[in-house]
């Protein structure tokens, strides 16, 4: 791309850049009305927003992009990854105010893009691999605050593979993938029908697992790493905010551990809980 002085953009036209400006454009038909999550689903797909999240998808994801839809500001902030990709993909330019039109939500980010879904990997996948592993496991954690939440957690301190129960929320929705900053789109997670098999399972495979309770009578998370080792192989369980782990869950576990808090407050949220207990278990281990 060049700037001629006191010009719009041009772009080289080597890079074969799509301008969009009508909003009925049958190429941007992907990106209508994406506040419909299940109908995202149904056609196995789902949206990266933001330039953060789409630098993510297009460098970094197990996950395979479809098309981007970017404002001008949004492709000069991401230039050198959107050149590169459009050779492989439809990169399409267009203006904020067709986005609002076409994807039904104020739009300020600057890029979208769609990624395809695919086959989402086994518990076997997920736990199997032998040596050193950290894992989450979340048991009918629905709100997409938090799972994105978690999610970025879980990429702050080098989880492997995230398990979710059949009542858990989607790590590929739009808000979720977002506030995780795109942590969901490089961490591979499966859902397993049959929860406490799957704990069954991980205990079978070697892990310790740990499930993280508000319960006085759990051990203390800051005893690891002083009075306690870190186990190398380990399954963090975490519930949903106000009803917490189920009381079947927390007997499959090895070990329960709480975060010590002041008299009178009985949680924290669930994402802040598990930033908390993963710094303390894996927080110097590199």
């Amino acid at each position: 791309m060049t700037r001629d002085r006191g010009g719009p953009p041009s772009y080289s036209p080597l890079v074969p850049i799509e301008a969009i400006d009508d909003p009925s454009d049958p190429r941007i038909a992907e990106y209508r009305d994406l506040r419909d999550a299940e109908l995202r689903r149904r056609q196995g797909v789902f949206v990266a927003e933001s330039r953060e999240v789409v630098h993510r998808l297009l460098v970094e994801s197990r996950f395979r992009a479809r098309s981007v839809l970017v404002t001008r500001p949004g492709f000069d902030g991401l230039r050198d990854v959107l050149e590169d990709a459009a050779a492989r993909i439809p990169i399409l330019l267009t203006n904020p105010a067709i986005v609002r039109a076409v994807a039904g939500f104020n739009f300020h980010r600057g890029c979208l893009a769609i990624g395809e879904r695919g086959a989402e990997p086994s518990l076997d996948e997920i736990a199997g691999p032998e040596g050193p592993r950290r894992l989450l496991a979340l048991e009918n954690v629905t709100n997409p605050d938090n799972i994105g939440g978690l999610f970025r957690n879980a990429m702050a301190f080098g989880v492997d593979g995230v398990l979710l129960s059949a009542g858990s929320g989607d790590p590929l929705y739009r808000k979720a993938i977002r506030v995780a900053i795109g942590a969901s789109l490089s961490i591979p997670f499966a859902r397993v029908g049959d929860w406490l098999h799957a704990l069954q399972t991980l205990r079978e495979t070697g892990y310790c697992v740990i499930a993280l309770t508000p319960d006085a009578a759990a051990i203390d998370v800051a005893e690891f790493g002083t009075h306690r080792p870190v186990p190398e192989r380990a399954a963090l369980l975490l519930g949903a905010e106000g009803v917490g782990l189920s009381a079947a869950t927390r007997r499959a576990a090895h070990l329960e551990v709480r975060i010590r808090m002041r008299p009178r407050v009985d949680s924290l949220n669930v994402a802040t809980a598990a930033g908390i207990a993963l710094h303390r278990l894996y927080g110097s281990a590199g």
